[in-house]
């Protein structure tokens, strides 16, 4: 027997206050982005593999991921709408949702939410 996991654990700051969003015939879901920050050193490896070793530990690098949170479990959903702020440092669990829509321009775009 073959399973396969689809789980994701991220660990951020809130970017914006959440929202949530009633759909029309489905019951209703807490939005808010989350963003989470890599950081690394430049010049660490190339210092260390030359002939002379470097004393040098390079400029630190810094990028910074969105993640779109979608909560849709009752009473999850109304907590996290009522006391998840703007700046709050928070952990998040859940799955990786793709996703198509149309936008108002009749574009289609893809989506990856998080599905806490």
């Amino acid at each position: 027997l073959v399973s396969a996991m689809n789980r994701v654990q991220l660990l951020g700051r809130v970017g914006q206050d959440p929202i949530m969003r009633q759909v029309e015939g489905k019951n209703p879901v807490t939005i808010f982005s989350l963003a989470t920050n890599e950081m690394w050193r430049t010049g660490d490896s190339e210092a260390s593999q030359g002939a002379l070793f470097l004393c040098t530990l390079g400029d630190i690098s810094q990028k910074t991921t969105w993640h779109r949170i979608s909560v849709f479990r009752p009473g999850l959903r109304d907590v996290t709408y009522q006391y998840v702020r703007k700046g709050s440092r928070i952990f998040v669990e859940g799955k990786i949702d793709y996703g198509e829509y149309t936008d108002k321009n009749n574009v289609r775009r893809q989506a990856t939410t998080i599905i806490a």
